[in-house]
């Protein structure tokens, strides 16, 4: 039984467009959570060297005695429907209002801040949902103890390798570098997150690039419209990067010499994904110009058949004309005389297929066409 040829997968990027939530003119810090957020969802891992607990919790005040009691905690929120809660989170840990502010504003482009006594930083995970690129943004404070993450929503991350090295404790420093190395690993996973997606958009432009050669349509133009716009997205969400990397391995009294070295390894991914981005960016611009190529070859070829059809009916048409003409052969003798002719039928229809066959013979030698593959 043959096989069944396996259809490749048509990925559906449809347009993000990212809206402001908040007023011109409002007070500034103050928090206003974005429309249809789902409720907070708060979840802890609390570790060191030997032990680790992971546990939802209800309240934020259950954290202080979590933070008392271990060395190193990561707080997760997945969701902003609680300008309360995020208010309890600032005031535990004594985070600056603009910050908060900047948490429940999804708009901003990546960017690292530095406080006293924390890192602020923002970033964006990229991830392909049924067959939809998903953009979210993902807030993060970084203490002498403790790492905060805030996500927009709760349909799941790409920090899930981080949590399971943690359980695990796989890794030279993923329980014994403390806060500020876990920082440093969630933002990896984050970066790390990209490469999926990239190989999504570079498995998607190639089969534009082989549609496009083999049977180019109308919807092409539409269709390579929405890669170059999500494209675009994601330099937005890349681009700003390199530059969170290079802030936060500045000199600061939360990241340890140790971890630095890692993050320059982060930064090199960053690199390695903008070239990549960047790559398909061109290739993407490129199939416009592949369209409009195979759609003038394929009006070429046609225009080609069709000059080589008249071409070669010309002098048919021609000899058809000459036998058509009303001349009398009582006359004058010189006055067509294939007329009575008893094979002056054949013979006009000879003359005109061995005139097609010689025009046919002469385009096939100047190579302007071809007989056969």
């Amino acid at each position: 039984m043959p096989r069944k040829k396996k259809k490749k997968a048509q990925y559906k990027i449809p347009h993000i467009r990212r809206r402001h939530h908040d007023q011109p003119g409002m007070v500034p810090g103050t928090l206003v959570v974005p429309e249809g957020a789902s409720a907070p969802v708060i979840t802890v891992i609390a570790y060191n060297d030997n032990d680790l607990i992971e546990q939802k919790i209800s309240s934020v005040s259950e954290i202080p005695a979590l933070l008392e009691k271990w060395p190193s905690t990561w707080i997760n929120v997945d969701g902003l429907g609680s300008a309360e809660v995020l208010k309890e989170l600032g005031d535990l840990f004594k985070l600056h209002p603009l910050a908060l502010e900047d948490v429940s504003n999804i708009h901003h482009r990546a960017k690292a801040e530095e406080y006293d006594d924390y890192l602020f930083v923002i970033t964006h995970m990229m991830r392909i949902l049924n067959e939809e690129l998903s953009r979210e943004q993902l807030s993060l404070f970084i203490g002498r103890n403790y790492v905060l993450t805030v996500q927009e929503r709760d349909d799941g991350d790409v920090l899930e390798p981080v949590r399971e090295r943690l359980r695990r404790s796989k890794g030279r420093l993923i329980r014994k570098g403390g806060s500020n190395y876990l920082g440093y690993a969630l933002l990896d996973a984050t970066v790390d997150g990209y490469f999926p997606v990239m190989e999504h958009f570079g498995d998607w432009i190639s089969g534009l690039e082989d549609k496009v050669i083999g049977n180019p349509d109308g919807d092409m133009i539409a269709e390579t419209h929405r890669v170059k716009r999500e494209l675009r997205l994601m330099r937005q969400a890349i681009w700003p990067m390199r530059e969170v990397i290079i802030n936060i391995s500045g000199d600061n009294n939360i990241i340890s010499d140790e971890t630095r070295i890692y993050l320059r390894d982060c930064r090199d991914h960053v690199i390695n994904i903008i070239d990549l981005l960047e790559i398909d960016r061109e290739r993407a611009s490129g199939l416009i110009d592949i369209y409009l190529s195979s759609v003038n070859n394929q009006m070429n070829e046609t225009m080609k058949v069709l000059t080589v059809i008249a071409t070669i009916f010309i002098p048919l048409s021609f000899i058809a004309s000459v036998y058509g003409m009303n001349f009398d052969t009582s006359i004058s003798p010189w006055n067509m005389p294939e007329l009575e002719w008893v094979y002056g039928y054949p013979f006009a229809l000879g003359l005109m297929a061995f005139v097609a066959l010689l025009l046919l013979g002469y385009f096939a030698k100047r190579r302007w066409i071809r007989l056969k593959d």
